[in-house]
């Protein structure tokens, strides 16, 4: 089976819950301790293998492009100022073998949309799509969700969503699957839809913004409608697509946090601040001091595993789902080798 070269990152939203700081900032480059969303799901991709980063950018996000470009004049101030492990952070934002692409989503007509964009970046391969305020921690030592799910579709060879269980009242926010077990971990998806109310969702296992797709995708995407929100939705193109090959929804290991709210985003922020080689030591313990002279609850010592947005995937993996009840516009493209 085909490996995974390519990952497609849809970087183009307005990131309007995070205004201001959103005003001239892309959401993508907000940090979380020292390096911003985007730079996770990157490294996140390069650690799965994929050495092909193509990013559907917008208005504003030139930001994300520097990111990911040499620093001339940066790295010559840091190598005068004899500063090298600033030096060679800077300069191992991406591993030099991989390529960055990136092509304009000139109005935000939907993820559909920005993933259509790609297409002739993509090809006739499978790729990855990754959405990068959908930040996904794993525990040191195991393999994080792209890889795993990489390393799935190479012995499957079908399209993977990655899913999780989310609260009813929920589902509204989230394309939601319906299926029954294929095997260990994965689900065979009997239908998909986008934004349910609880009262009409079909089940409670939610897309997250992880994906790896056939390239039949974009021929659905070229013939969807506008769908929920007036946009073009990746999920109709899915749906669509289930009447030509199986796709399998894949229960990850692994704690996501929606970065793409304050609560989720603040929430990463601790987590990760914890872990950090640098300052999670002292980050720990000013936690446990502020919750002491604040009166928190719980009052129990602070630990790692207690702080995520959702429980673990491993411990969703045996809940049995119900059974199943665009035109391209013209893009540039600015390449860094």
């Amino acid at each position: 089976m085909k490996k995974i070269t390519k990952a497609v990152f849809p970087v183009a939203g307005l990131g309007s819950r995070f205004l201001p700081a959103t005003k001239a900032q892309p959401k993508e480059m907000l940090p979380i301790v020292d390096k911003p969303l985007i730079q996770y799901a990157v490294e996140e991709a390069v650690e799965a293998g994929i050495t092909e980063m193509i990013f559907v950018t917008g208005r504003n996000k030139r930001a994300i492009e520097d990111h990911f470009d040499k620093a001339y004049e940066l790295e010559s101030e840091l190598e005068a100022a004899g500063k090298q492990k600033l030096l060679e952070t800077i300069r191992n934002v991406i591993p030099k073998h991989i390529n960055c692409v990136y092509v304009r989503q000139a109005e935000p007509l939907g993820l559909g949309h920005a993933v259509l964009l790609a297409k002739p970046l993509v090809g006739n391969e499978p790729f990855a799509v990754l959405l990068a305020d959908d930040f996904m921690d794993i525990d040191a030592g195991r393999k994080n969700v792209m890889a795993q799910m990489t390393e799935m579709f190479e012995r499957e060879g079908k399209s993977l969503l990655a899913v999780q269980d989310v609260p009813r009242q929920d589902t509204r926010q989230y394309g939601i699957v319906s299926g029954t077990r294929y095997r260990d971990r994965l689900e065979q998806v009997g239908g998909i839809v986008e934004k349910p109310t609880p009262e009409t969702a079909p089940s409670t296992l939610a897309v997250v913004g992880r994906y790896v797709l056939t390239p039949a995708i974009f021929t659905r995407l070229e013939n969807i409608t506008a769908g929920a929100g007036g946009e073009l939705q990746l999920t109709d193109a899915i749906s669509a697509l289930l009447a030509e090959e199986q796709i399998l929804a894949y229960r990850y290991e692994g704690r996501r946090f929606d970065c793409g709210s304050k609560l989720g985003y603040l929430k990463a922020a601790v987590a990760m601040g914890i872990k950090h080689q640098e300052i999670g030591g002292d980050f720990a313990h000013f936690l446990r001091d502020f919750n002491a002279g604040h009166e928190l609850q719980p009052s129990a010592p602070l630990k790692v595993a207690a702080i995520k947005e959702f429980e673990p995937a491993a411990a969703q993996q045996r809940r049995p789902l119900p059974a199943a009840a665009d035109s391209q516009p013209a893009a540039t493209t600015r390449r860094f080798m």
